[in-house]
């Protein structure tokens, strides 16, 4: 890299990031410290090296052109997906203080667990931004869509398998924002909007009837029935088949529309009736108490109770660094990874709330320019593929800590105590920093 280029680093974009890293140290350590004023974590020691790799990485990523990536992405994007293969079948998956071979997350190597699948996230994007580059000019669209299906869903079902839900969701909103800034026509990209939509509806509302209302609503519980789901299946067929023969006969657009709106439904039936069979015990009760945390006050709603305390009681300013008592009392479960947010405004308050969002505001706001200004397709990509994966990560987590998303285990990126997260994070950083170094650049010259 030039002096020249070095000046051109997107400063605001990489000083956002490293001040949500300093925060994230500040508060972990923050929730190793007990009521007494003990220090009983050294959580915060390990999050302070994994920022210096994240950082050191981010800054050589920035030095490099990101052009060169793109012959290599189909190898790292196949590497990431046998590394989820291993992490299904021989990981670690850690329960309580012990650790269990099997089906898991976690690779151990020497005293350090990497999760494979927040580096997946990254080569995916990588991927798809490779070929929606390289697909740019078909007319094939549907084709075009497909394909891209394929690439997201194939990590995202060996992530489902570990099991972490939470982030096999990432990859939704990558692929929508993706496919939308790579050009697939609108009504695909709704289709598959919509189909995720009408399965969490239908996955929610049979829990919904049978714990919480207690039987009020009966209709719902045919959502759970595989006959009930079956016949729908099979008359929805039907009409979609005779619709899609009229569109073809008569070339009328209610046709195509009425098939379009019966497969839909029809992958959402058959996704929501597997969700009740796949999902764990755990992760169903995750959902059950987002809809009524006092379902499970002392069990799976625990989490989300604690949590909205936490953050009610830091007010406006906040009870200020190292006084919260939520979080020092160890009232809070998971609090340095999953409910950091918790922790920060509670001590720093809604003040402390806002700042966390407008510098994530500033991160995705940065990448949407650098979309718009980029010179390269395959650039642009990358960096939409990042905005959405920064954004939803921010929406969800924060969400779960103020009871109005379910809790998914997604962390808080940059903040969140863990290696793996921060380092994907930070290496996101850094392509977004050679895109933007290299945004009046085109073709793919290196």
């Amino acid at each position: 890299m030039k002096i020249r280029d070095f000046l051109e680093i997107d400063y605001a974009f990489f000083f956002a990031s490293l001040v949500l890293t300093v925060f994230g140290i500040l508060f972990i350590y923050s929730s190793g410290v007990t009521s007494s004023g003990v220090v009983v974590s050294n959580e915060y020691q390990k999050q302070i090296i994994w920022a210096v790799a994240g950082l050191l990485i981010a800054l050589i990523i920035s030095l490099l052109n990101y052009k060169r990536i793109y012959d290599f992405s189909l190898y790292l994007y196949g590497f990431s997906v046998l590394l989820l293969i291993y992490t299904c079948t021989l990981g670690r998956r850690v329960t309580g203080d012990s650790s269990m071979v099997g089906m898991g997350r976690w690779i151990n190597i020497g005293g350090f667990g990497i999760q494979p699948s927040e580096f997946a996230k990254i080569t995916t994007i990588l991927f798809l931004a490779r070929y929606l580059d390289s697909t740019k000019h078909s007319r094939n669209g549907i084709i075009r869509f497909a394909f891209s299906c394929i690439i997201v869903f194939i990590p995202l079902l060996f992530i489902v398998i570990q099991p972490d839900l939470g982030t096999a969701l990432v990859f939704i909103p990558i692929l929508l924002v993706m496919c939308f800034i790579g050009g697939i026509t609108t009504r695909y990209i709704l289709f598959l909007g919509g189909c995720v939509t009408l399965t969490g509806l239908m996955t929610l509302l049979p829990l919904w009837q049978e714990i919480i209302t207690k039987g009020e609503y009966p209709v719902l519980m045919i959502l759970m029935n595989y006959r009930f789901i079956l016949t729908g299946v099979l008359m929805l067929t039907m009409i979609g088949g005779i619709s899609y023969f009229g569109y073809r006969r008569f070339n009328k657009r209610y046709f195509y529309w009425i098939c379009y709106f019966a497969v839909m439904v029809i992958f959402s039936l058959t996704a929501s009736f597997a969700s009740h069979k796949v999902l764990k015990g755990y992760q169903m009760m995750r959902l059950i108490v987002f809809l009524d945390p006092n379902v499970d006050p002392r069990g799976s709603g625990w989490h989300i109770i604690q949590s909205m305390t936490a953050i009610g009681s830091g007010g406006f300013t906040g009870k200020g660094f190292l006084q919260g008592t939520q979080s020092h009392y160890r009232f809070l479960p998971t609090q340095s990874t999953d409910f950091i947010f918790s922790i920060f405004t509670e001590e720093w308050g809604f003040m402390g709330g806002l700042l966390i969002m407008a510098l994530f505001l500033l991160i995705c706001l940065r990448l949407i320019r650098l979309i718009r200004t980029t010179s390269d397709t395959f650039g642009a990509y990358i960096a939409a593929g990042l905005a959405a994966m920064y954004s939803f990560h921010f929406i969800i987590n924060t969400g779960m800590a103020m009871g109005i998303m379910p809790i998914t285990g997604i962390p808080l990126l940059f903040m969140s105590y863990g290696g793996s997260a921060l380092i994907s994070a930070m290496a996101g950083v850094g392509l977004a920093m050679s895109i933007h170094v290299r945004r009046f650049d085109s073709g793919l010259s290196l």
